[in-house]
């Protein structure tokens, strides 16, 4: 007989839920119960699909709870849609979508759909994350990679490129098929032009199998200006008379509010088994003991073992929410008695660094650059040696009031840095990446500043190989709101001066016109042009350094300084957690620049030099033109 080769047991698979409150819960295959917190409301039902409704009747009326509570159990399940209709206390019935909807059925104007989480069963149910300071990001649009299908098939080039975790930008139902995902109103529901929770969840579980994180954007500050219709039913959902820039402000002082976004987080988390959640513009939600209750019962939901981290966008530089490395050591020009910070969230979005070095790159000093372009080198070395730019001193983008808290204390994976996001581009009048708008050689050298840095990296799709293409801002509104968004966007970008004149205006892209939507997809045909494909390579040769000699040694890595080179460099050191040094000298300049003391080194000690030769000139005093020149020196004796 021919022996027969002993195979590997399967993989464990596992089928994983997360249990609302309220919504839509299955309870078995012609079950489901509904609840749903109307406390404007004197009556509420559900209406059943009328081609699934027993007997004729399509509507279950529900009964009225505490606070403000209506519920139901209904003999509909999985794959059926509903509705809900409810009356207010002035006789006035409507019909509205399920605000807490798994799914809907096409959009967000249609019904909501029952659905059973538990049916997914996940391939890779085994997976426990990866640690924070082994992430490389990269920021994309679902609906401009092709869906969930489209972005589920371009995970194995990402990996082999060496990026470690995928970050989505939000996922919440918003009107139409085109919109960033900032507009969403019904946040428990996957858009449906992306395709269904179950494509989702492969996406996610493909990832996994091929050792990719995957993050989360969410949205917990406002809902989008269309298909809001908690207004009319729950009027305490909101906090009355105060607003964001971008619509009525949540009243998280109401329980209900603070547990609606907290059952959302988890339900990503625990049933979609996303790694993390990056949380949009935190600055604009009233109650920030909120931030920490949530990050709170974020960790106490999660498995032990398993890795899930939590990102702030937070214009507020609020260093005190971010989680400090309790391992690391004292820096040197610290006290030892000086207290480690140890907030609930992993990091923050690092605008400081951004905007230091887009005014570097582009020269630009209008707008929000205005806080940096009269000192970029000084802005930019603050950023890599404390992390944040502004510490708490005056911003004259804020009326001259101080902004943020001190940061040195932070190791440097509290940050996460980029040259380019959906925001940084797409809220430029034409969308222009930095392709479009600096030199390529100082934009090489910014790359290797970015990727080479123990600042947690972010990448915007497209980035990798040096797009060309623009990423506007887009929607797909209609009628009286889509003039509304169109000219107020227009009105708002006129504080570029080149934008000034309104005829000028006119050239600013329509958010509402497919076209503009089209042209944002990040044009993977690039890549039959040799210098892309040159720059691909050279992402790939430094997220290959990064991960074999800067990722193993980032646990317990410090700032030890960093100083302006002239006007447009900065020579930054680091110890990291072996006891290594990292040195970037970096100028982002037409002209060398000194240095206060040489660096000669030794030759061994060259991790990467953006251009050949270039780590030579340290021994004259001098770092060359559009540079950047990594070395990591051993542990000294």
């Amino acid at each position: 007989m021919t022996a027969v080769a002993p195979t590997s047991p399967p993989a464990p698979r596992a089928r994983f839920t997360h249990e609302l409150p309220f919504g839509a819960t299955c309870l078995g295959p012609d079950r489901t119960r509904f609840r749903l917190w109307a406390p404007d409301a004197t009556e509420a039902w559900i209406e059943i699909d009328a081609g699934h409704a027993r007997n004729g009747n399509n509507t279950v009326r529900m009964e009225a709870e505490p606070d403000g509570w209506y519920a139901a159990v209904a003999p509909i399940g999985a794959g059926l849609c509903y509705r809900y209709r409810v009356t207010d206390r002035n006789g006035v019935t409507i019909t509205v979508p399920d605000p807490a909807a798994r799914a809907q059925w096409q959009d967000l104007y249609g019904p909501s759909l029952v659905v059973d989480p538990s049916r997914y069963l996940w391939r890779h149910a085994d997976w426990q994350g990866r640690p924070w300071h082994e992430t490389v990001l990269y920021e994309l649009h679902v609906g401009a990679m092709g869906g969930f299908n489209g972005v589920r098939a371009r995970l194995p080039e990402l990996a082999r490129l060496g990026v470690t975790a995928i970050e989505l930008m939000p996922l919440a139902e918003f009107p139409g098929a085109r919109n960033w995902g900032y507009d969403g109103v019904l946040p428990f529901a996957p858009d449906a032009s992306y395709g269904s929770p179950d494509e989702l969840k492969a996406l996610i579980d493909t990832a996994h199998g091929l050792g990719l994180m995957v993050f989360l954007d969410v949205v917990y500050n406002h809902f989008g200006p269309d298909g809001n219709y908690l207004v009319h039913y729950a009027r305490r959902f909101f906090h009355e008379g105060t607003h964001t820039p971008w619509g009525a402000a949540f009243d998280f002082r109401q329980p209900a509010v603070r547990e609606f976004f907290i059952q959302n987080a988890l339900m990503w988390l625990m049933e979609y088994r996303f790694d993390g959640l990056r949380l949009d513009a935190v600055q604009a939600i009233g109650e920030r003991d909120w931030l920490s209750e949530l990050a709170a019962r974020v960790r106490q939901a999660v498995e032990p073992g398993r890795y899930v981290h939590l990102v702030l966008e937070n214009e507020n530089n609020a260093a005190s929410l971010l989680r400090g490395a309790t391992t690391s050591p004292i820096p040197p020009d610290r006290s030892p008695t000086e207290p480690t910070q140890t907030g609930p969230f992993e990091a923050q979005w690092n605008d400081d660094g951004h905007h230091a070095l887009h005014a570097l790159l582009t020269g630009e000093h209008e707008a929000y650059y205005a806080a940096y372009a009269d000192a970029p080198a000084e802005r930019l070395a603050r950023v890599l040696q404390e992390g944040f730019c502004y510490q708490g001193e005056p911003s004259a983008l804020h009326n001259g009031a101080p902004r943020g808290e001190p940061s040195g204390t932070l190791p440097p994976t509290a940050f996460v840095l980029y040259l380019q996001n959906h925001d940084q581009i797409g809220n430029r009048p034409l969308g222009e990446r930095l392709t479009r708008l600096a030199h390529p050689e100082a934009l090489h050298a910014a790359q290797t500043l970015l990727l080479l840095c123990p600042q947690i990296p972010l990448l915007f799709m497209g980035e990798e190989w040096g797009s060309l293409r623009p990423f506007y801002y887009f929607t797909s509104h209609h009628g009286a709101l889509a003039d509304a968004v169109r000219e107020g966007r227009r009105r708002e970008l006129g504080r570029f001066s080149a934008f000034s004149d309104p005829l000028k205006r006119e050239r600013i892209p329509d958010p509402n016109d497919e076209r503009t939507y089209q042209a944002s997809w990040p044009g993977e045909a690039e890549l039959t042009n040799p210098e892309h494909l040159a720059w691909l390579n050279r992402t790939h040769q430094l997220l290959t350094l990064r991960h074999a000699q800067i990722v193993p040694r980032l646990v317990g890595a410090h700032a030890l300084d960093a100083v302006p080179l002239g006007t447009t460099g900065v020579l930054a050191r680091w110890r990291l957690g072996d006891g290594s040094v990292l040195t970037l000298a970096v100028n982002l300049g037409a002209q060398p620049v000194s240095l206060p003391t040489a660096l000669a080194g030794n030759p061994a000690d060259l991790l990467y030099e953006s251009r050949d030769g270039a780590a030579a000139m340290l021994a004259t005093h001098h770092v060359p033109a559009y540079t950047c020149i990594a070395l990591l020196a051993p542990p000294s004796n």
